[in-house]
C-alpha cells in the first residue's frame, strides 16, 4: 500500500509568518522523503486572506520541495487548470518534471470558488458548470497534445494555437514543414519546452465527487481522488470509476485500481488526546469547505442530513476521521483495504490551525506505528 501526505497549508494569521510555513513544509516533506512516503501533494488557491488555503502556486512549491528531496513524488491536488492559460501551465508542470527528474504527479480540478475565477478566468465561473467543463476538458486536451508532440497545434472552441497568420522568418530557425505552412511562411505549429522528463508525459489525476466527473475521469485515463464520503457511499463510486474504466481500455481493472483517497489523520497515544489536540483543527477545514458543499457528502447511501445537524466532531469522526490511536487508526485503513482495495492514501495531516509540532508528532506516531503494518519500508530506511 502507497501512503502520500495532502499538504493543505493553513492557519488564520499565518500570512503574517509564511517563510515559517515554508519552514514547516519543509521540514515535514524532507520527513516523509526519508521514510518511506510515496507522494505528497500541495494545493492552489488564490486571494485567501482568511488563512484557510495558503498556497496559491503548487508547482512553485513543488520547485522548492524537489530541490531538498530524492526519492518522494511531487502532486498537485491540485493545479485548477481553468485558471491557468494551457500552454503556461504545460511548460511549467514540465519544468517541474525535469527539475525533479521525473518525480511529477500532475493534479487536475475545475475550480470551486466564485471570487477566484472572476478574478483569473470568467469562463470558469463554477456557477455555469457546463462553461467551466468546457475548458476543463479542452485545457486537458491541450495539456497531453503538447506532452506528446515535438509540434502541436490546436483548435477547439475556446483556444487555438498558434493563432491563424502568424509569420515567421529568422535565419536561426530555418523554415520547416515540421511546424510552417512553407508556401505561406506561416507558423502552423508549436512546440513546448521543455518536453516533460516521463514520456509521454506524467501520470494525471482528477479531484472527483460527482457521478458525472468520475465518468468522464475513468473514460478518459485519468486517476481518480477522492476525499469526504464515507466508506459505504465511496464503494459504490469507487465500482463506477472501475466499471467505466474497464469499459473504456477493454479489460477488467480490479476495485481501488487508479483511485487514492484523501483522509483527515491525527494520531496519539490516546482517543481522548488526538480530540483534545486536533478536533477544532480538524472542524475548521469542514466548516469552510462545508459552508458551500453541505453536510450531504458525508451521509451513508439513502441516508438524509437531519434537520438541525450541527457539524461537530461527534458527527464527523465516525463517518470519515484517522483521529485516534495507532491501533484504531491501523483498524480504519484496514477497513478501506477490505471494502475498497484501496491501494494508495493520502494523509491529510496538515489540519487547519494545528500547531506544527503537534501535527509532526502525530506524523511520526503514523509512520513508526501505523505504516509499518501495511508496507514493507522500514523507518529511516530512505
Amino acid at each position: 500500500m502507497k501512503f502520500g501526505i495532502f499538504a493543505n497549508l493553513a492557519g488564520p494569521g499565518r500570512h503574517e509568518e509564511y517563510d515559517q510555513v515554508l519552514d514547516e513544509a519543509r521540514e515535514q516533506a524532507v520527513y516523509c522523503d526519508e521514510n518511506g512516503y510515496d507522494s505528497i501533494w500541495y494545493t492552489e488557491h488564490h486571494f485567501g486572506h482568511e488563512g484557510n488555503e495558503l498556497i496559491s502556486n503548487p508547482i512553485l512549491m513543488g520547485a522548492d520541495i524537489a530541490a531538498r528531496t530524492k526519492n518522494i513524488r511531487i502532486g498537485q491536488a491540485a493545479n485548477v487548470i481553468t485558471f491557468w492559460h494551457p500552454l503556461r501551465l504545460a511548460e511549467d508542470i514540465a519544468m517541474l518534471d525535469q527539475l525533479s527528474k521525473g518525480r511529477v504527479e500532475v493534479g487536475l480540478a475545475r475550480g470551486l470558488y466564485g471570487r477566484e475565477a472572476a478574478n483569473l478566468n470568467t469562463l470558469a465561473d463554477p456557477t455555469n458548470q457546463e462553461q467551466n467543463r468546457a475548458v476543463f476538458e479542452e485545457t486537458v486536451e491541450i495539456l497531453r497534445k503538447g506532452w506528446s508532440n515535438r509540434f502541436f497545434s490546436h483548435e477547439g472552441d475556446i483556444y487555438q494555437f498558434p493563432p491563424k497568420g502568424l509569420k515567421w522568418s529568422h535565419p536561426m530557425s530555418p523554415a520547416s514543414p515540421d511546424f510552417m505552412d512553407m508556401e505561406k511562411g506561416e507558423i502552423n505549429k508549436i512546440s513546448i519546452m521543455p518536453g516533460t522528463y516521463q514520456k509521454p508525459y506524467p501520470p494525471l489525476w482528477q479531484v472527483i465527487d460527482s457521478p458525472r466527473s468520475i465518468e468522464w475521469a475513468a473514460e478518459n485515463d485519468i486517476k481518480g481522488m477522492f476525499w469526504m464520503p464515507t466508506v459505504k457511499e465511496l464503494k459504490g463510486r469507487f465500482e463506477l470509476y472501475r466499471e467505466k474504466a474497464s469499459k473504456a481500455r477493454g479489460y477488467e481493472l480490479e476495485l481501488g485500481d487508479g483511485i487514492a483517497l484523501v483522509r483527515d489523520v491525527y494520531v496519539a497515544e490516546t482517543m481522548e488526546q488526538a480530540r483534545q489536540d486536533a478536533a477544532e483543527a480538524v472542524l475548521n477545514n469542514y466548516r469552510w469547505i462545508c459552508h458551500w458543499r453541505g453536510l450531504g457528502n458525508l451521509m451513508d447511501p439513502g441516508e438524509q442530513v437531519k434537520p438541525g445537524q450541527e457539524l461537530n466532531y461527534e458527527f464527523l469522526h465516525p463517518r470519515n476521521l484517522l483521529f485516534g490511536t495507532p491501533d484504531y487508526v491501523a483498524e480504519k485503513i484496514q477497513e478501506l483495504k477490505d471494502e475498497l482495495n484501496l491501494q494508495e492514501l493520502l494523509l491529510w495531516v496538515n489540519h487547519n490551525s494545528l500547531p506544527h509540532d503537534k501535527m509532526m508528532k502525530s506524523l511520526k506516531l503514523f509512520t513508526e506505528e501505523v505504516m509499518p503494518r501495511f508496507t514493507n519500508v522500514k523507518v529511516g530506511a530512505m
